[in-house]
Order: C-alpha cells, then structure tokens, then sequence
C-alpha cells in the first residue's frame, strides 16, 4: 500500500504530500483542482510516459516520490519500499528504487507487482492475457496448484534432457556437421606431421637464407685468417719452440700448449671452412622451407600459438571424435527419457486443462453475476481456455478473458473493450471476485463514474468498498454514492496566488466529509442535501 506520496512541479501541484491509508481512499474536489495530476504522477511512478509539457510553468523538472508498504512482495523486497522519478526539462530523467537507479523498465516490472492503475487511457495488468492463466489458477488454489508443481518439475527435468542432448550433439544433422567438422581439422593436423623442434630449426635456417650473402663474406675472410694465417703462423712457431725446447722445463709447457692451441684453432678452422660450403642454397629448398613455414604457421592461427599447442589439440580433437562416434547408446537412453517425460507432462497437462475448464466456468459465473449487479445486464464475461501442442511453463492450455457488452455482438478479447466506463465496471467485477487472490495490493481508479450514475453507481461504490478488504484502493469520483462508501475522504482544491496556482489537498473529518458529499450532490451545502449525505454514509 502507499503510505506517502509527494509530487512537485507537476502541472499545476507545486509541492504536494499526500498521507493515504488502508481501506477506501476517496479524492473529490473542484473541477481542474488537480485530481487527476495526482493519478497521472502514480502512473509515471509505475513507469508510464512522461510529457515536459507536464512540468509546472517556470520550473525546469518535476519529481515524484512515494513510499510503499509490502509486508509480503513476492520479489523479496518487503517492509517499506521507496520509489522516485525525477524528469527535466532538458529530457534528463532518473529512477530510482530505495535510492538505486533503476532504468524504467526496472521500474515497470517492480510497480506492476505492487500498484494497478484503472483509467480510461492506462494499461491495466489484468488487460494482458498472459496473466490471465495465473488468475485462473489462483482462483482454483490449491486442487491445481499440486498439479502444477508435478508438472514444472518434469518440465524442468525435460529441458535439462533437451539442453544435454544438444550439447551432446544429440541432433543428427549437428553430429554430422560437427564430425565433419573434428575430421577435417584431425586430418589437416596429421597430415602436416608436425616435430616438436623443427620450427626452430626451419626459422634458424630461413634466416641463413636471408642473410646468405653477407655470411659468405665473413666466412671466407675467417677461413682464410685461420687457415693461410693464423694455423701457419702457429705451426711455424711450434717448430721454433721445439728448436728451445730442451734448454728448459718453462719452454716444454708452453710447447705443449700451443700445440693445444693449434689443434683447437686447427678443427674451429675446419667447422668454418665447413659452414661456408653450407651457405650455398636453391630456389627450390628456399622455398621447399618457406611452404613449410607458411603451413605451421596456418595451423597455428588456426589450433594453437606453438606446435606443442597444435599437437595438443589434435590429440583433444581424435577423443572428441571417438566419442561423438561412441554416443548413440547414451542418446538413445537419453531419449527414451524425454519421450517418458513427454507422456507424463501430457497426461498431468490434460488433467490440468480439465479443472481449468471446470473452474473457467464457476469463475464466468461470478463475474458475470458481478457485472448483473454493477448494472451491465446484457454484459457476459467468458474464460476462453485453447489447448496448444506445445508445452509451456503452465501446461498446454492458453487463457484468454473475453467479454461481450451488448446483445447481438461477439465475444472479444478484455483488451479491446473501447468504453471507459464499461472497462471500469468490467474491471471491478473481476478484481472483486479475485480479490482473495489478487497480488497487487493497491488498486487506483481514476474517475470510475465516467459514464454511469444512479443504481450504478451505488452498485459501483459497494463493490470498491468491497475490495477495500483486501487491498488498498483509491479513487477519483464525482459521484456522492461511491464518495459515500470511503473510509478516508480527501478533498482537493486550487488557489491563486501572485498570480500562480497551487494545488491543496486535505484529509475530512467525519463532519466535513458530510458537507463534501453534499457539495458534489447538489453543488451545494444545504440542510436537505447534508442530511441525503448523511443517509448515504450511513448506507455504506
């Protein structure tokens, strides 16, 4: 329910708070005072439309803000709930819940748990047809609601089934495609008979290639240093030191190492004179190389960032295969469930569909007895229940509310009822014989007695009395036998001042509520009009 609710610059409100309570909340006041300012700022609240157009002349935004009592919401949020919207002039706007942003969205799903609004330009949540089923089932209680579980579960247990087959390539036609798939990349792999050192080697040789002119020169220069040079420098050196060597243990040593030194030079001299024959390549071994290159690193972008990597995703590849070519026993187990699963959602669909069926009539009935009552005699309200082929989250019926207004034309769709005032009555027929089962705990109605007057509107106001048991309701009325009904009356005036106009609004005592009665009665406060005042209060 809504405890507070505070508006500035909407139109012409100012700066209003409002203090509502539980039971019957009734708004009366002058014409063009600001009433349905206060329902249309509930409804931008609930996440409807905003105009800059409604913001007050001279300010740059308007904000709105209301706090919510909801002992019991079904989304976990309970106690007192915040809600507030701010919009500028500059098309900047914020939402918030308990002080976080929400985008309007966000705020639509939250509110349309939590308030409803009735007017002859708002959507209601009863017009949309995919709740329609859930009234019902509320309505049949607990007989369905055992069903329903069973069902949900098995539901639940045959799209886990489904989503396991799919990832498990359980559709023929995506086997195949991916096998196809696994075998051309296992093949691709295998073919290139990778070694696990040879990029290295082929990189190593590649660059040799690259930079084959230049090694050769280098090369040459030191074979012939070492070997024109410095061997036969060093070779003339031993036999002069062989010459001494006798004259002296010191000159021994040091032939004995540079005869070491000899030997050493001696092979390093033989390795250069080796790698510079090496340096001479081809065309056709340069490019039997750089194809080779080019195919690893393919494989690379393709299956990993070395050839480790490569050869271990083939290996990953080959298990993939043999397993999707070793599923069909699993797929077939799997299978068979589903089918089990299938004939026994069907067989709880089916029994589901009966009582729906059952239950769609008694609900007809009541609501129709409701509309007899709120004087739509010729009205005929009817669940409408089609079974499809499918399953849904509820079974396999769909419900659809259909109404007829006048004799002689069609059952049609809730939702394209045109008249506001028959919408209203429709409305509150139905609200009241689902009010022990009905979620949204405020209800809002936004002049009602558009279009209806007399019998009617005394039906009209006993029935929103009746709902005020069980939910918070506010209503916009012109009509003293509905404002008779309230349990709070507000009355909500204008007044010029500097040249502007503000928007009032006060809670009546018991005393002046009378004389409001009487005002809208007879448009004026007379002894006989507050005495028939007096005689509808204590009627309601």
């Amino acid at each position: 329910m809504i405890t507070t609710l505070h508006i500035e610059n909407v139109g012409i409100i100012n700066d209003l708070s409002i203090n509502l309570n539980e039971g019957f909340n009734v708004l009366t006041g002058e014409t063009g005072a600001g009433k349905t300012l206060i329902i249309g700022s509930l409804a931008i609240l609930a996440g409807g439309r905003f105009s800059k157009e409604m913001i007050r002349n001279g300010e740059n935004y308007s904000f709105i803000e209301a706090n919510f009592y909801c002992p019991n919401h079904e989304q976990s949020i309970e106690g007192n709930i915040i809600i507030s919207r701010e919009i500028h002039s500059n098309g900047r706007s914020s939402c918030k819940i308990n002080g976080r942003l929400a985008t309007v969205n966000e705020l639509k799903e939250l509110m349309s748990q939590i308030i409803d609004i009735h007017g002859q330009h708002d959507s209601q949540l009863i017009l949309n047809q995919a709740k329609h089923i859930t009234y019902l089932d509320s309505f049949i209680g607990k007989e369905l609601e055992k069903e329903l579980n069973s069902y949900q579960e098995k539901l639940r247990e045959y799209k886990n089934l489904k989503q396991e087959l799919k990832n498990t390539y359980g559709e023929e036609q995506e086997k195949e495609r991916r096998l196809d798939l696994l075998r051309y990349q296992a093949e691709e792999i295998e073919n290139a008979k990778l070694k696990p050192t040879e990029e290295t080697e082929l990189e190593e040789k590649h660059k040799m290639m690259q930079n084959a002119e230049k090694l050769k020169e280098n090369l040459t220069q030191i074979d012939n240093e070492l070997n024109e040079v410095a061997v036969t420098a060093i070779s003339n050196a031993i036999r002069s030191l062989e010459k001494i060597q006798d004259c002296g243990q010191e000159y021994d040593e040091k032939l004995s190492i540079l005869k070491s030194s000899y030997y050493d030079i001696q092979e390093l001299a033989r390795d250069f004179s080796s790698m510079k024959e090496n340096i001479d390549f081809d065309d056709t071994q340069r490019n039997k190389i750089e194809s080779r290159l080019d195919c690893i690193y393919s494989l690379k972008r393709k299956y990993g960032n070395t050839i480790k990597e490569i050869l271990a995703y083939g290996e990953k590849v080959a298990e993939e295969i043999h397993k999707i070519e070793n599923l069909d026993e699993y797929h077939t187990k799997i299978k068979k469930q589903i089918e089990q699963l299938k004939e026994q959602m069907q067989e709880i669909a089916t029994r589901m569909s009966k009582l729906r069926k059952q239950y769609a009539k008694v609900l007809s009935e009541k609501v129709n007895n409701q509309l007899k009552e709120l004087e739509m005699i010729n009205a005929k309200f009817e669940v409408q229940i089609l079974e499809e082929n499918s399953f849904n989250e509820n079974g396999t019926d769909n419900v659809e509310f259909m109404i007829c207004t006048n004799v002689g034309e069609g059952m049609k769709p809730l939702s394209k009822i045109a008249s506001g005032g028959e919408m209203a009555r429709i409305m509150l027929a139905i609200k009241n014989v689902l009010a022990d089962v009905d979620e949204v705990g405020t209800l809002v109605f936004d002049e009602i007695d558009t279009g209806i007057s007399g019998k009617a509107g005394q039906a009209v106001g006993e029935k929103m009395k009746e709902i005020a048991k069980n939910h918070q309701v506010i209503c916009i009325t012109h009509l003293p036998a509905i404002a008779a009904k309230g349990d709070y009356n507000y009355y909500i005036h204008k007044q010029t001042k500097e040249n502007k106009t503000y928007t009032n609004i006060k809670q009546l005592n018991e005393e002046e509520t009378i004389e409001e009665i009487a005002r809208i009665s007879s448009g004026e406060i007379t002894e006989i009009a507050k005495a028939h005042a007096k005689e509808l209060r204590k009627a309601s």
